[in-house]
C-alpha cells in the first residue's frame, strides 16, 4: 500500500516535498497466518522464513513434523486462532463450496485492527461486502487482493474508491517463466494421456 502511494507522490507535479513520517508496517518478526497450506503455501511459508517472520497456518490437514520444522510453521487446528494472531493473513485455498465466503464478517472481527488481509487464491474465497465495511469502519488496516469476483470488478466498485486497499489483475503468475512452466506441464500431461501413460499433474489421482 505504502509503495503504490508513495509511487503517486513521487511523480506527482505536485509534490515539493516527502513528508518524514510517511511509515509503514514491519515484516520482519511479524505474524504471518497462512490459510491454506499446500504445495503453494508452503513455498510462501519457505519466502516468509527469510524475513525472520513467525509462522501460522491453518489447513485441512497438519503437515509432517519435519516439514513444519523446516520452514518453522505452527499449526492451528482452529483458524479463529490463527485470525486473532497473525499480523497479515494470507489466503492460499482452492474455491470450493466449503471455502466460498471462507472470511466474512465474523472472520474479519477476529482479525487485529492493526492486520492485513492478502488474497492470492480466488475472489469469491471472500465475502467483498464484509470486506469494503471492514475496511471502511477500519475493522482491519488494510487488504492486498490479486483476485477479485468478478474480474474485473465494475468500475463503480466500493473496493476501487478505498485506500487501505491494493487491487493487481490477478498477476501472481503473470511472469514469461512461470508462463512457459506452465505451457510446458500441460503439454507434458496432454502426451501422456494420450499416450496411455499416468498423468505426472492429474488433480484427483485414481
Amino acid at each position: 500500500l505504502y509503495l503504490h502511494a508513495g509511487c503517486q507522490i513521487a511523480v506527482s507535479p505536485g509534490t515539493k516535498s516527502f513528508a518524514v513520517d510517511w511509515l509503514g508496517v514491519e515484516v520482519s518478526g511479524a505474524t504471518l497466518g497462512i490459510i491454506g497450506m499446500g504445495s503453494i503455501g508452503y513455498k510462501v511459508a519457505q519466502r516468509a522464513r527469510a524475513f525472520n517472520m513467525r509462522i501460522l497456518y491453518h489447513n485441512r490437514n497438519q503437515r509432517r513434523k519435519e516439514e513444519e520444522e523446516a520452514v518453522g510453521a505452527h499449526y492451528c487446528a482452529k483458524m479463529k486462532d490463527l485470525l486473532q494472531q497473525s499480523d497479515f493473513v494470507m489466503l492460499v485455498v482452492s474455491l470450493t463450496p466449503e471455502t466460498h465466503k471462507l472470511i466474512g464478517k465474523k472472520e474479519l472481527e477476529l482479525m487485529k485492527p492493526t492486520a492485513t488481509l492478502i488474497n492470492i487464491s480466488r475472489g469469491a474465497v471472500i465475502d467483498q461486502d464484509a470486506l469494503v465495511e471492514a475496511l471502511q469502519n477500519k475493522v482491519i488496516r488494510a487488504a492486498a487482493l490479486d483476485v477479485t469476483y468478478p474480474e474485473p470488478l465494475p468500475r463503480d466498485h466500493p473496493l476501487l474508491k478505498l485506500n487501505n486497499v491494493i487491487i493487481t489483475p490477478h498477476i501472481g503468475t503473470a511472469t514469461v517463466q512461470a508462463i512457459r512452466t506452465m505451457a510446458e506441464e500441460a503439454i507434458a500431461n496432454i502426451l501422456a494421456a494420450l499416450n496411455g501413460q499416468p498423468i505426472p499433474s492429474e488433480v484427483f489421482p485414481k
